[in-house]
């Protein structure tokens, strides 16, 4: 990658329509290297669309998209994805190591079997999830939550300077669900970041701009979601909790929007 090189995502111009339906319409974006961002809006607004585009599995309508300077086909090795609803066959007799391993097919150089390598970083990113001593289970065996982590990892098995993620933490409890965006906001410090949320309210204490989507796009700081903003995207009032990167009792304030 060249020294000059300072976006992950580089958007300008871009609509995207299905079946004369306008999904995304002027969109201009960019997201820069080793930044955190939340994609929210209301549903069918059009970030799980955007996502796929930056992904290069759909075609704009118009415009331009750009990966760390190049074509997403030329990137993608360098993205890992975990998608919303990942399709699984549950009949099929695959352990957690197996379904991690899925994440370091396209990487390696030789055909084959997994190599001695493979495993080593699909151990480390299980760890990482709080899930290295179920690496022999059944993925079948294990709870939503449970599931939803090692999606988790085999996107991170890829080693990607870009993760896309939506809705990463659907199926966790609140305790997970910090301990996973602890980790992520670790990984940031080598990687970038875009997820998909609806929990906007949580995801503040973490990201550091939110993208509105509502067929255009909008990015913000979080310092500037405010009441009025929120029910301008979702298009109905809503109460959400914001923690101000600190606890409660901490440094940070609570504000019921």
């Amino acid at each position: 990658m060249s020294n000059e090189q300072s976006s992950a995502v580089e958007i300008q111009g871009l609509n995207f329509s299905y079946n004369g339906f306008m999904i995304l319409q002027d969109v201009d974006l960019t997201i820069n290297l080793r930044d955190f961002v939340s994609v929210v809006g209301p549903n069918g607004g059009g970030k799980t669309t955007l996502l796929k585009i930056i992904l290069g599995l759909l075609k704009p309508t118009s415009g331009t998209v750009q990966l760390f300077g190049a074509n997403p086909s030329k990137s993608k090795k360098r993205v890992g994805y975990m998608p919303q609803h990942a399709k699984f066959d549950f009949q099929f007799p695959a352990t957690v190591m197996d379904v991690a391993l899925m994440g370091r097919l396209g990487n390696s150089t030789r055909f084959g079997p997994y190599t001695k390598h493979d495993r080593e970083i699909c151990m480390h990113k299980l760890e990482q999830v709080k899930l290295a001593h179920s690496f022999r289970k059944s993925f079948a065996s294990l709870s939503g939550g449970q599931r939803q982590r090692v999606f988790i990892a085999r996107a991170l098995a890829c080693e990607p300077d870009l993760l896309l993620l939506d809705e990463p933490t659907s199926n966790l409890d609140q305790g997970i669900e910090s301990e996973v965006y602890e980790l992520f906001q670790e990984l940031n410090r080598t990687i970038t970041i875009v997820l998909v949320s609806h929990d906007l309210g949580f995801v503040s204490r973490y990201v550091k701009r939110v993208v509105c989507v509502k067929r255009r796009v909008v990015t913000h700081p979080t310092t500037e979601i405010t009441g009025e903003l929120i029910n301008a995207i979702y298009g109905a009032p809503m109460k959400m909790v914001r923690h101000d990167r600190h606890d409660c009792e901490g440094t940070g304030s609570c504000h019921n929007f």
